[in-house]
Order: structure tokens, then C-alpha cells, then sequence
């Protein structure tokens, strides 16, 4: 948590304009007493109406000057601990941007939402409340029984009894809490997940009929949930009335023993009600306290898991290089892949190559490592064994920038953001003109449904693309690869929601890119890749056939079996 800290770095005069203020109205709160100790023995027991007038506008001075102290230290706090927690957040996505799949897929999505919300939230809150009160309730309770010494010493002892008490009350069970609400975040952690589930697959779920046992599922981690939150909130409910009880007895002690010494002559009646006021000032403060010190507790846990985070280091070292010769040429010598905590490779010993301009098919059953073979090259994860070349240098000696220049993706799943359809074709260049990203459309096979849009390129795409069918996402993240020009083209299995009239005009546009790319097409269909100049046959992560078409239909068990469950033969 406190290696956060270094991002309060620019806030160092809100830092400390903050609490001198908090402390300077304090200050004027611990002299209330004094003055109504004086109106009582002077202006009251006197009957001095005038005397009494003036002590009680010093009251109303005491507290506009409070109150204006009390702003200003609001508004500092406030300003430190929101650009604080906006600092924390930027470097926490910057961070989380830099982590390969790998430790993303560890981390896992629910979990780094947490992070990035509801626990930076608590930090933030945690900040806020620290810089406001965590200085002044110490000074007010210490101040408080500084003061009772010099009204009357023997009446003080109480508070110095007092405070020690309350102190290993309050700091006993901030020791205790601790560690639960980091349980408690983690069952949060759990329901996010099972609802960020329930939300992205409804129409799965609807499908399978399967709400009862997902509503069931929900109940149960919201149920783990609850009662983690009320075991942690039992053990914090007892700081108030153990602090209220020891209080209220120091405060019955000291009234007792005040009037013992009212009646012998050695404290006046202002003076006890001075004392009285002290204790009480005590008693709100630690009050105070207490919850700040639940909230600092609950920022504690939350700041540890977000530092969490920070302290995982990306597995894959961004390299030098920042520029190849641009061939486009990819290839694999000896290539294995082994995903994290997982007992055998996914892929195993893979070598092929391709040319600059040539077409490479992959291809193979579910789960037989096509998507982990693409996803080496543009280097989302790192080979645990041999290696992999483009324009016949490493992938591990570019620097990251210059390796993904190189490449453009379309993934397995289309994903659109919120925004404009220009906005989303400049994904690939920044700096595209509208006449190349029409181009690209039309090249996507994506042209009439632009044309069918109110505003054209204004047309404004939902988060995800909600708004259009999933051919047509998927026919705009083509577009979107198409708009950068890149030396390689991935395509994985991204014409999946396209029919087969459009898939092979799609084919085609790509055969006719006056750049001549590297093009890797990732799929099921051997209508797709049958006019590769090379396919790649994988079958549980290794390579069972490579050549083209008609030669893996008589040399290849694995691609014949396809080929035939996909284009059956007369009398078969």
C-alpha cells in the first residue's frame, strides 16, 4: 500500500495545507471549554449578561474561523486524494496494458475490474479521510487531556487511565480486521465474476434454460459474500460500544470526583463542566477515529491488492530492434508453447516458414493450438522452447512497438468499441484518410452495409458493437487490419459469421492488396484455406501435414477427415 504513496508526489502542499488546517481548528475547539468554563464561574455565577454576551461571541468567532478551517482542509484533501487516485489509476492501466496474456489470463478480467473500481474507490476514500482526520483526532485527544492537567491534575489521571485503553481497544481490533476484509474482497471479487459471466453470456444462458442453476451459482457466492461482511462488521461494531463504555465510566469517575472537590473548595463548578467537555470532545473524536481507522483499514487491504498488481512484472522483455527488412517473412524453428500451471505443451516443436506475399492456411480440430500458433508471431505469448523469426530476426529481440507495426490482427472474437466506424478504422492508422478506409471497407466486403448506415462513416457503433449482426463486426475488425497495411495479416478465424459467397469474394480482395502481405488464416472451414499456397494441419499442438490442398487430401489422414465431414462425396 505505501509504495502507492509515491504517486502523491505533486500534491505535497495539499498534503500539508490539509491537516494544519484541520489542526488549526482543533486548536480553536479545545479552547470551547475553557471559555464556557469562564461563563459559568465569571459571567453566570457574577450575573454579568455582558460578560456573558462577549464570551459567547468569542464562541461564535471560535467557530466561523473553525468552520472556514474546516473547508479549506476539506477542499485540500480532497484535491490531493482524487489526483492521487487518478495518478494510481492511469499507471495502474499503463501497467495492466504492458502485461502479456499470460498474466492476464492468471489475473484473470473480474479481478482487475475490482482493482481498477472498488478498490481503488477505498484507497481513494482512505486518503481523503487520513488527510482530514487521522492528525486531528490524535491532536484532539491528547490536546484535550493536555488541557484537563492544567485545569486540575489529580482530575487529568482519568484521562491518562483513559486513553491508553481506548487506544489498545481501537488499534486491537484494526489488527484484527485487517485480514478479514481482505477476504471479504476476494468473495467481492468472486460475485463479479459470476455476474460479469451471467451478463456477457445471457443469450447462452437463456438458450440452455440454465437460469436456475446461474441464479443458484449467484446465491451461493453472494451468500459467502454476505456472510464474510457481517463476521468482519460483528468484530467492527464492538469499537463503539466498548468506546462509549470506557468513556462513560471515565466520564462517571470524573464527575464523581469533581464533586467531591467542588464541595471541598478545590475545583469550581466551570472547571468540572470544562473537564466534562474534554471527556466528551474525547469520546467524538475517538468515535472518529474508530471509523476512520476502519476505512484506513479497508484502504490498507485494498491499496496491498492493488499494489498486487504493480508487482507483477510482465514475463515478455519488450527487445531493441525497431525495424526488420521489411519481407514480412515468418518462421518457426522448433517452436513449443506451454501456457502457464499447465502440465504438457500446447503446442510442440513446430517448423514451417513463409515467403513474403504468400498465403499460409492453419487448420485443425478444436483445441488443436491454431489460435496459440498465430498468437506467437505477434508474440502474446512466448515460445518455451525454439524460436520464432520474423524478416529473419527473433520476435523476442523487437521492441514491442515495432513488432506489433509489422503485423495486423483480426481476432477470433470481433471487438468494436464505442465510437464512430471512422473512429474504429483508425484503430489500425491514426492518420487514414476517409478514402482508405472506404477502401478497406469495400476490400471487407463491408460496403453495403456502410452504405446502409445513417451518416456513413459518422455512424456511431455501441460499446461491442452491440448495434450491428456478427457478420458485420466481424467484416469491420477486417477493415479495421486492412486500414493499417501491415507486412502480415492475421486472420483468426475471423470470417466464421460470413456466408460462403462472402468469405470467397473476401478471399479474393485479399489475393488482389497491392502490398502484397504475409496472410495466416486461422479456420475451420477448408472452403477458406483451400487456395493457401501452404496449410498447416495441427492436431493436438502438432503439425501433422503441411503442403496444399490436394496434396494433404492424399497425404494427410487429419485434413481428408475435414475435408470430407465438410464436402461429402457421392455415395459416402
Amino acid at each position: 500500500m505505501f509504495k502507492l504513496l509515491k504517486h502523491m508526489k505533486g500534491y505535497t502542499k495539499e498534503c500539508i495545507i490539509s491537516p494544519t488546517f484541520k489542526l488549526l481548528e482543533a486548536c480553536f475547539e479545545l479552547f470551547v471549554p475553557l471559555v464556557v468554563a469562564r461563563i459559568v464561574d465569571i459571567g453566570i455565577a457574577n450575573a454579568d449578561k455582558g460578560y456573558v454576551t462577549r464570551q459567547c461571541l468569542i464562541l461564535v468567532a471560535l467557530a466561523v474561523v473553525g468552520l472556514c478551517c474546516t473547508l479549506l482542509a476539506q477542499y485540500y484533501a480532497a484535491k490531493a486524494a482524487v489526483g492521487f487516485s487518478t495518478k494510481v489509476k492511469h499507471s495502474l492501466f499503463s501497467h495492466i496494458q504492458s502485461l502479456s496474456y499470460t498474466e492476464i489470463d492468471t489475473l484473470g478480467t473480474p479481478t482487475l475490474i475490482t482493482r481498477m473500481t472498488s478498490d481503488m474507490n477505498q484507497v481513494q476514500s482512505g486518503v481523503n479521510l487520513t488527510l482530514r482526520l487521522f492528525m486531528r483526532s490524535p491532536f484532539i485527544v491528547f490536546g484535550a487531556m493536555i488541557m484537563a492537567f492544567t485545569i486540575d491534575t489529580k482530575s487529568a489521571l482519568v484521562f491518562a487511565v483513559a486513553i491508553p485503553v481506548l487506544a489498545l481497544v481501537v488499534f486491537g481490533i484494526m489488527w484484527a480486521t485487517i485480514p478479514l476484509y481482505k477476504r471479504v474482497q476476494s468473495k467481492l471479487d468472486r460475485v463479479l465474476g459470476i455476474t460479469r459471466e451471467n451478463l456477457t453470456g445471457a443469450r447462452v444462458i437463456r438458450a440452455f434454460a440454465n437460469e436456475e442453476n446461474e441464479e443458484q451459482d449467484f446465491k451461493v457466492a453472494t451468500r459467502e459474500l454476505n456472510l464474510a461482511q457481517k463476521f468482519v462488521g460483528k468484530i467492527s461494531a464492538i469499537m463503539n460500544p466498548a468506546t462509549y463504555a470506557i468513556v462513560n465510566i471515565a466520564i462517571a469517575v470524573l464527575i464523581w470526583n469533581g464533586a467531591i472537590r467542588v464541595d471541598s473548595g478545590s475545583l469550581t463548578q466551570g472547571q468540572v463542566i470544562a473537564l466534562y467537555n474534554y471527556m466528551s470532545q474525547i469520546l467524538v473524536e475517538l468515535i472518529k477515529l474508530a471509523n476512520l481507522i476502519v476505512t484506513i483499514t479497508k484502504a490498507v487491504a485494498c491499496g496491498n491488492r492493488v499494489q498486487g498488481v504493480f508487482e507483477i512484472k510482465p514475463s515478455i522483455d519488450s527487445g531493441k530492434i525497431c525495424a526488420g527488412n521489411g519481407e514480412g517473412a515468418v518462421e518457426f524453428k522448433s517452436a513449443s508453447l506451454r501456457y502457464a500451471n499447465a502440465s504438457e505443451n500446447s503446442l510442440d516443436k513446430v517448423n514451417f516458414s513463409a515467403k513474403r506475399g504468400e498465403t499460409i492456411g492453419i487448420i485443425g480440430g478444436t483445441g488443436s493450438g491454431k489460435t496459440s500458433l498465430v498468437n506467437l508471431i505477434p508474440r502474446f505469448y512466448d515460445v518455451c522452447e525454439g524460436e520464432v523469426l520474423v524478416d529473419g530476426i527473433n520476435v523476442k529481440d523487437y521492441s514491442s512497438e515495432a513488432l506489433l507495426e509489422k503485423i495486423g490482427i483480426v481476432p477470433q472474437r470481433a471487438v468494436l468499441f464505442a465510437g464512430s466506424i471512422r473512429d474504429n478504422m483508425r484503430w489500425g492508422n491514426e492518420n487514414a484518410t476517409d478514402d482508405e478506409i472506404i477502401e478497406a471497407i469495400s476490400l471487407a466486403q463491408a460496403k453495403d452495409v456502410l452504405d446502409g448506415k445513417e451518416g456513413g462513416l459518422d455512424f456511431v457503433i455501441e460499446q461491442g458493437g452491440r448495434n450491428l449482426s456478427g457478420g458485420q463486426r466481424q467484416r469491420f475488425t477486417i477493415a479495421r487490419a486492412l486500414v493499417k497495411k501491415p507486412e502480415i495479416l492475421i486472420f483468426d478465424d475471423s470470417s466464421s459469421a460470413l456466408d460462403f459467397a462472402t468469405d470467397a469474394r473476401l478471399r479474393a480482395s485479399l489475393k488482389s492488396l497491392d502490398y502484397n502481405p504475409t496472410v495466416f488464416i486461422v479456420s475451420q472451414r477448408t472452403a477458406s484455406i483451400a487456395g493457401a499456397d501452404k496449410i498447416i494441419v495441427l492436431d493436438d499442438g502438432e503439425v501433422v501435414g503441411i503442403g496444399t490442398h490436394n496434396e494433404l487430401l492424399n497425404t494427410c489422414v487429419v485434413y481428408s477427415e475435414i475435408y470430407s465431414s465438410q464436402f461429402k462425396k457421392e455415395g459416402v
